[in-house]
């Protein structure tokens, strides 16, 4: 799937993005075009994650120390290959000191 949103994402200009979405995974609000949401938005916030750990000069062994969990488990979020819940990616952005507000509205 990674390959897939990265494709999507970086092939298309801006305004060729939405029309080529609604091609692709329906109309927004359809069931395909939310799963493809989701799974993007998680895409985006592990590659956060992997890039804060890299400019840290984190391995991926070292973050799993830090947060309980095998090095295996961290390589397979920042793959996009497991599903990220939020209290996982609540524990590594802590581990990586960072800080997020929920803005509502």
């Amino acid at each position: 799937m990674n390959d897939d949103i990265r494709e999507t994402i970086h092939s298309v200009e801006y305004d060729e993005y939405y029309a080529s979405l609604d091609e692709k995974y329906g109309p927004a609000g359809s069931p395909s075009r939310v799963e493809f949401e989701a799974k993007a938005k998680a895409w985006y916030y592990a590659e956060l994650l992997r890039d804060e750990r890299k400019r840290q000069k984190l391995t991926q062994q070292q973050l799993g120390e830090r947060i309980g969990k095998k090095r295996e488990y961290i390589s397979s979020l920042e793959q996009g290959q497991t599903d990220m819940q939020l209290s996982t990616f609540m524990l590594i952005a802590n581990a990586l000191g960072l800080r997020f507000s929920l803005v509502v509205g």
